[in-house]
């Protein structure tokens, strides 16, 4: 339908004559005579037809004088021009209006009607004519609209609004009726392949995909049944014939209604928004990918975020391949024939679609890691970082779905330089790793550790499970004569720092059990040891700073650098078992008392006085000793333990409440774990450690299981020996008696010429009385003691000494000898190890 000539939007009122919203209408005949007016002119003037019908046109002007210029422009076609009316109310108004020329209607017939019906009248004219004024329009009848001055300029700008609405083509434009259906479009509503050029009385489904159109009409139906206009929401759009990824369109929709508020349809601006939401989706991807690969220090671990994040993102498959030698902490190295070996690490597809085998090896020409197919359905872009070539990462689509496009090769280059620095990263820190936890595990013994004395397996666990290191130990010594040293202690903190400082300490405590002394006696050596090290530790000479200081930073920045090194402080625990006597005797700097289960199944825990921690000094440490029964099971272990027991242990509450618990914690743990007669120690050390994550410890936990073993009566001998160099030839005799009745015949020689040196020593330089003693526990150690408190000293004799080789003799014959002081004198002892197929019974 045409809009009418004055502009605006027309419409039908009754009659079937077409008129636009909001004007005046009125019939004039030849002589200027009104004859037909419309309820639109009754509203406007407030005039009605029975008051101005009849009546000379320009009696309704302000300004009669003004009617001979408003048609003197007249033509037999139509002409427009501005009028001021007057109105019924006595006002005026000034408005725009509109003379169309009509022909045919009967001037005499139409008087006095209403404009509808004045108009439906077709017959010659009547008498009255001719009328009376003067300056008349002339032969004819004129229809008029008017409307308030400026209301027509508005309805011809909307109208030229509307018309370039739709010939632009940059935003897409659809008039769609109460249905959905399209009733409107311009030629830019869904700019790209499978959309036809007339939608008219189409729907979206025709063309789009069911999934997609729904979407939309989803929202177009909620715009016509509330009213409330939709502001860009974002759909995709995907067409039947070129499924693909489709665009994504900003969709602004409004309803439409005439002015009765009758809802007429809906209109929607579709707006491709495809190029910034993919390179807003790429910022993303990019964003997500450098935070995921960021937040791992393992190679695996790097790899299979990779590959996770980028899957759906990019690609329906990602497959990341690194270097073998990167999992080793190593610097990636071509063979000799170029070609760089990987290992397949990780593979991501989405549901549905194939994935290549995981944890295969690859050969890699480093020349072509980044060959892509054509058509782009797979990228590869490499992982390399300082000039190395780490390994690659692929991405790849189905075949149905859509081709790659260069952004998303730069893309995918992108996410793979960040991945290859995150990938170098964990390639140091494994190195680094590696080294931190070899250097400790080469300061501990074998976790698991068997003498004639003790059968013992270790638990380790470190509060910093990033390093793998921390500052516990626990340590086994073989002491003499058959008896062990079980030792555990713990430094203050984690890290390097406190594995370097164990490691100190660890050496210090074989040095002093080396030399046989008294657990008390140990640790007050090992204190003095810890307190020089505190010292050390706030030297203030320049020998205190760290390498990384060694650029001289100047007085100002000497100080800070000196808070930063780590305070020195430890626990320790010493114990010595004796499988002999059966007996243990323990000090405690500071250290919690061990668990004892005996082999009833009821544990105590042995009170022993913790005494201050290494590094206090000047306090004495107290020993405690008990008796052991074989088969008991003698638990060492560090706070950490105790704290790591308790469900809900808060690291600040030390009261002696929340000790106990823990305690009591180990303890039941002790009696479940080991009622299994004859159960593995390391079962039994899982056992009692197992149940809190890693993440909720906050101090390292160390246990040290050992499970006593006793030597039989009728594996000692002992004899007194007169002050007399005349009873060594009696020591030898006994001695070679002992070893037949023991089947150690092999061992008669070197044990008499042993015993015959250690006694005739004995004798000259400490007199007596002197106590020889053989004992057979997995070697055969042959002791003299005597009441003498001077250390024997081997020295080499020249070859005119007469003496001064006795001792040499001793070592040359003995796996291992030396002496130890005791509360009486001192003893010397030596250890041969027993032929094969003998040992104690």
């Amino acid at each position: 339908m045409n809009a009418h000539p004055l502009g605006g939007t027309p419409s039908h009122d009754r009659g079937g004559l077409l008129l636009t919203d909001g004007a005046a209408g009125a019939l004039l005949d030849a002589n200027g005579i009104i004859i037909g007016w419309s309820p639109g002119a009754e509203q406007l003037l407030a005039l009605t037809a029975d008051e101005v019908c009849g009546r000379h046109a320009p009696e309704l002007l302000a300004d009669a004088a003004a009617w001979p210029t408003l048609v003197a422009g007249r033509t037999e076609a139509t002409w427009s021009g501005e009028a001021v009316l007057r109105t019924g109310g006595g006002g005026s108004m000034k408005v725009d209006f509109q003379a169309c020329p009509l022909a045919g209607l009967d001037a005499g017939g139409a008087q006095g009607m209403g404009l509808d019906e004045a108009l439906s009248q077709d017959r010659p004219g009547v008498p009255g004519d001719e009328g009376t004024g003067t300056g008349t329009p002339g032969p004819g009848r004129y229809f008029v609209l008017a409307a308030p001055a400026g209301t027509v300029a508005r309805w011809r700008q909307d109208q030229a609004f509307t018309r370039e609405l739709f010939l632009q083509d940059r935003v897409g434009l659809a008039v769609f009726d109460t249905d959905l259906r399209l009733v409107r479009t311009n030629t830019h509503l869904l700019p790209y392949s499978g959309v036809p050029r007339d939608l008219t009385d189409g729907r979206l489904g025709d063309f789009l995909q069911a999934e997609d159109a729904e979407a939309i009409e989803r929202r177009l139906r909620d715009v016509l049944l509330t009213g409330n206009p939709l502001i860009r929401a974002e759909e995709t759009t995907r067409t039947l014939t070129s499924p693909g990824r489709g665009a994504v369109m900003a969709i602004t929709a409004f309803r439409l209604q005439d002015h009765a508020g009758r809802v007429l349809g809906v209109t929607a601006l579709f707006t491709d928004i495809t190029a910034p939401r993919r390179t807003t989706e790429r910022l993303a991807l990019l964003q997500r990918a450098t935070a995921a690969v960021g937040g791992s220090l393992s190679v695996a671990g790097t790899g299979e975020e990779l590959a996770a994040v980028l899957v759906p993102g990019l690609a329906d498959v990602a497959v990341v391949e690194i270097a073998e030698a990167v999992f080793s902490g190593e610097d990636p190295t071509p063979r000799p024939d170029g070609r760089l070996v990987l290992r397949r690490t990780a593979v991501v597809g989405s549901d549905g679609t194939p994935r290549p085998p995981n944890g295969i090896e690859i050969l890699c020409d480093p020349a072509t890691v980044e060959d892509t197919d054509d058509p782009p359905l797979t990228l590869t872009a490499a992982l390399s970082a300082r000039g190395s070539l780490l390994g690659r990462v692929s991405v790849h689509r189905r075949p149905d779905g859509p081709r790659y496009d260069p952004a998303d090769l730069d893309l995918l280059r992108e996410i793979a330089l960040h991945a290859g620095l995150a990938l170098d990263n964990a390639r140091r820190y494994t190195r680094e790793h590696r080294s931190a936890v070899g250097l400790q595990r080469s300061l501990l013994p074998p976790s698991q550790f068997h003498t004639a004395a003790v059968t013992t397996a270790g638990v380790y666990l470190p509060a910093d499970t990033g390093t793998g290191v921390g500052g516990d130990w626990f340590d086994v010594i073989p002491l003499s004569s058959a008896r062990v040293a079980l030792v555990v202690g713990d430094v203050v903190g984690h890290g390097l720092a406190a594995t370097a400082t164990m490691g100190r300490l660890r050496t210090a405590v074989r040095t002093l059990a080396d030399l046989d002394l008294e657990p008390d006696e140990l640790l007050v050596h090992l204190d003095d040891l810890v307190s020089q090290l505190r010292v050390e530790s706030g030297d203030d000479s320049d020998d205190s700073l760290d390498s990384a200081d060694l650029n001289d930073p100047g007085p100002e920045e000497a100080e800070p650098v000196r808070r930063r090194i780590d305070p020195v402080g430890a626990t320790c625990l010493y114990a010595v078992y004796d499988p002999v006597s059966r007996r243990c005797t323990m000090a405690s700097a500071g250290h919690p008392p061990p668990a004892v289960r005996a082999p009833d199944a009821s544990v105590s825990y042995v009170p022993v006085d913790p005494g201050p921690p290494l590094g206090v000094g000047g306090v004495p440490f107290e020993t405690a000793e008990i008796h052991v029964e074989p088969g008991t099971l003698l638990a060492l272990y560090t706070d950490g333990l105790v704290d790591a027991l308790v469900p809900l242990w808060d690291p600040e509450d030390t009261s002696e409440k929340a000790i106990d618990a823990g305690m009591d914690a180990l303890a039941e743990r002790l009696i479940t774990a080991g009622a299994v007669p004859g159960a593995p120690l390391r079962e039994i050390g899982r056992e009692v450690v197992a149940g809190r994550p890693a993440h909720r410890r906050s101090d390292d936990v160390t246990l040290l299981l050992a499970r006593t073993h006793a030597v039989p009566a009728e594996d000692t001998a002992a004899w007194p020996v007169e002050a007399d160099p005349a009873a060594v030839a009696r020591v030898r005799a006994l001695a070679a008696e002992q070893l037949t009745v023991w089947g150690l015949d092999e061992l008669a020689f070197t044990t008499e010429l042993i015993l015959s040196e250690l006694v005739t020593n004995a004798i000259r330089y400490a007199g007596g009385p002197v106590e020889v003693r053989l004992i057979r526990a997995g070697r055969l150690t042959c002791e003299v003691s005597d009441p003498s408190a001077t250390q024997p000293r081997m020295r080499r004799a020249r070859l005119t000494d007469e003496g001064g080789r006795g001792l040499y003799l001793v070592a040359q014959l003995s796996a291992r000898w030396g002496s130890r002081y005791t509360r009486d004198g001192k003893t010397i002892w030596s250890e041969q190890e027993l032929p094969d197929g003998t040992g104690s019974r």
